[in-house]
Order: structure tokens, then C-alpha cells, then sequence
């Protein structure tokens, strides 16, 4: 499986990594963990080597996971994780951001044991906390590489500005924002800035969480516990039946091509951006597979110019208010 290097570092990462947060939170009920553990070390064996957890996903919980799954082939894998966002221990309910450095120093030193390892390959603030300045995080997140407890630095859903900021003070390998087929505003601003700056971008949910591959239907009914349904509102009333419609594009493109629609989402997302490296989350062998078969997979410039003109018809914003209130900072 062909390798990127992340950022300007040394790290060689596979093209399409592993979201690991649906494992444990927010798509339903946790996989059981055995199951969950079969599946990581299936994706190992078949060349997956970037993993994507973090600090809030399952209040530590998938952090634990993966350290369970990979205490004996931690040689094998490249960890990235986040820090930022603070939820209670007990409820898991959400207490606000908190980027300072007595947190950052706090958080590495829970991630570190959670996942049984002495190095973070890629540790990335998860949100911007506002009240903190993004120098005096990145600051402090730079003496843990110093300290070889990370490797890298990352941040996640931030602005071009900020990330010329935070490169200032030590130099950010990657940048993690959500970018798919129906999410490209970070094209203006945030993807330039990689650019010059030599930043991998982190595609997160290239799949529009599982609304582009084609598997939800307009009389599908979203789980209580999948938070797609609560804090997504284009899955939500008339905005999900006009997405599906979109949808419905994508699903004739890839029949023509006698691929998937998930094939045919990653696909455009890799073609977008020579710096980029999509991490997909999935519960099942099957659809992994199906994800990293998009690797093969070369869009025309027709076809790239009609998966284009779908950004601007979706409706209904990725985040609810709340959520929106934390992006692109």
C-alpha cells in the first residue's frame, strides 16, 4: 500500500487511515471489544498503519482500546490522538475546552498510559480553546517532542490564520478538518495554508459520515445513540432527503464505473490535494476493505467536475450551532 510522509517529518503514513471513534461513541452502542480488537488487527494486516483516536472519544475509552489492541505491535502502528475538549469522567457530558498547558500536560500523561505506549506519533489539540492563546498551547505541546513523548504536532478544525500562527512557534504536521465531497470550505483558506506551509491535511469524515457511500435511505431511521441525528442537521427533516437526492449522483457515477460510492467519495477527496491523507471510520472488515480499494481508483476530469457541483446543493450545516461555534478557529 503506497505511503505518505506526514508534514515535513520523517513519519510514513498509508494513504486512507483509520478513524477509530465509532468504535467506542456517538454512531450507537460501543463494538464489543473483541471485536473492535479483531477489526484493528485486521486493518494492520492489511496495511493500515495510521490510527485516529482521542482523548474525548468514549472519555478515554477508545484510547484504551487501542492500547489493548496494540500493546504487542506498537511497532507496527502509528497513533495519532487529541486533546482539548473536556467531558465529565462519570456522565461523559461535554465541559468546554481547555488548551492550556497544565491540561495539555495532564491529557498526554492519561493518553500515554491509556494506551500503553511511551510516544504519541501525532498528538493534535482537537479544539481551539479561546481562551487560551494557540501560542501558548503549541508551545507547551512542543516540549513534549522535545521530551520524545510525541513525535509530531497536529491541530484540528482550525483556521488558515491559526495555523500560521501555531507554525511559528513549532512546526505542525498536520491539520485535521473534515473535507468530503459536500464539506469544501476549508478550500479558501485552511488547504492554502498547508500548502505553503508543507502541512498534511487530515481529511476527517470523507465520507460525510456514511451519508456518500449510498447505505442511508430516506426511510432509514437514526439510531437515539448515533449522534448524526441530533447534531448533524443534514440528516435531519427536509435537508436529508434533499442530501439523499445528491447522493443519488454519486450512486450513478459509481455504478457506471463499477466501483462504490465510498470508492468513488475517497477517490475525489485524494485527488483533490497531493497533500492529503483521509481517515475513514467503519465497525466492519467488508467496508475497510472497500475503503482502501480506493487507492486504484482515478476520476476523470468529468467525472471530478460533476462530484464538484454537489457542495453547493447540500443543505443543512455539518455541526449544529454549538458544534459549528468550535470549527475553523
Amino acid at each position: 500500500m503506497a505511503h505518505k510522509k506526514l508534514g515535513h517529518t520523517g513519519i510514513q503514513l498509508n494513504q486512507i487511515g483509520l478513524g477509530c471513534m465509532g468504535l467506542s461513541e456517538f454512531y450507537g452502542p460501543p463494538t464489543e471489544e473483541a471485536a473492535a480488537i479483531k477489526l484493528l488487527h485486521e486493518a494492520i494486516e492489511l496495511g493500515v498503519n495510521h490510527f485516529d483516536t482521542a482523548e474525548a472519544y468514549g472519555v478515554g475509552a477508545n484510547e484504551s482500546l487501542l492500547g489493548n489492541a496494540f500493546a504487542d505491535r506498537r511497532d507496527r502502528v502509528r497513533i495519532a490522538t487529541k486533546f482539548g475538549p473536556v467531558r465529565d469522567p462519570d456522565t461523559g457530558a461535554a465541559l468546554g475546552l481547555d488548551g492550556s498547558k497544565e491540561n495539555c500536560r495532564k491529557a498526554v500523561e492519561g493518553s500515554l498510559r491509556r494506551l500503553q505506549t511511551d510516544h504519541i506519533d501525532l498528538y493534535y489539540l482537537h479544539r481551539v480553546d479561546p481562551a487560551t492563546a494557540i501560542e501558548e498551547t503549541v508551545a507547551e505541546m512542543a516540549k513534549l517532542v522535545a521530551e520524545g513523548k510525541v513525535g509530531a504536532l497536529g491541530l484540528s478544525e482550525v483556521s488558515g490564520d491559526t495555523l500560521r500562527r501555531a507554525q511559528a512557534i513549532h512546526p505542525i504536521a498536520a491539520v485535521q478538518s473534515e473535507y468530503s465531497i459536500f464539506s469544501r470550505e476549508i478550500e479558501q483558506d485552511v488547504i492554502p495554508v498547508c500548502i505553503a506551509t508543507g502541512t498534511s491535511l487530515v481529511a476527517y469524515s470523507p465520507l460525510g459520515r456514511g451519508m456518500l457511500t449510498g447505505s442511508f435511505k430516506r426511510d432509514s431511521e437514526i439510531s437515539k445513540s448515533d449522534y448524526r441525528g441530533s447534531m448533524q442537521p443534514r440528516f435531519s427533516g427536509e435537508a436529508y432527503a434533499a442530501n439523499l437526492a445528491l447522493v443519488d449522483q454519486i450512486l450513478s457515477l459509481a455504478t457506471a464505473l463499477n466501483v462504490s460510492a465510498a470508492e468513488v467519495a475517497l477517490a475525489w477527496v485524494m485527488a483533490k490535494q497531493e497533500n492529503v491523507l483521509p481517515i475513514v471510520g467503519t465497525t466492519k472488515l467488508a467496508n475497510l476493505k472497500t475503503n482502501l480499494a480506493a487507492t486504484e481508483l482515478t476520476l476523470d476530469a468529468h467525472a471530478m467536475t460533476t462530484l464538484d457541483q454537489l457542495a453547493d446543493q447540500v443543505q443543512g450545516s455539518r455541526y449544529n450551532e454549538q458544534g459549528m461555534a468550535i470549527v475553523n478557529a
